[in-house]
């Protein structure tokens, strides 16, 4: 069950200019990010790290800098278990140093959850 929205990750050919504009103009506040093995930031707000940011050399694909929106959820196996149920295509992540696992499908519009 979906309790919270947890971040919003965004693609960045403009790392250190992106990292600026989120710490000058809004006030987040660069912070710690596991061990990743490719390039980016992730920005806190309230203590939380609520903007992901991801280096990426390519164009933004079709939903734009938008890489990804994620949710705080519980039920894992059972997520899974209903996404199977009704045929929804899905790929599962364990994030690198933490105990979170992700599972990711897309929407109607491209959009990555």
């Amino acid at each position: 069950m979906i309790s919270a929205l947890d971040h919003v990750n965004i693609e960045t050919s403009e790392l250190e200019e992106t990292i600026h504009f989120y710490e000058d103009v809004l006030g987040f506040e660069n912070g710690d990010r596991p061990p990743f093995d490719f390039p980016g930031a992730w920005l806190y707000a309230g203590g939380h790290p609520v903007i992901h940011l991801v280096e990426k050399d390519s164009k933004p694909g079709p939903t734009g800098a938008i890489d990804h929106v994620a949710w705080i959820a519980e039920g894992y196996d059972e997520m899974k278990e209903r996404l199977e149920q009704k045929s929804v295509t899905f790929k599962l992540m364990d994030v690198p140093s933490s105990p979170v696992r992700q599972i990711f499908i897309h929407d109607p519009n491209g959009v990555r959850l």
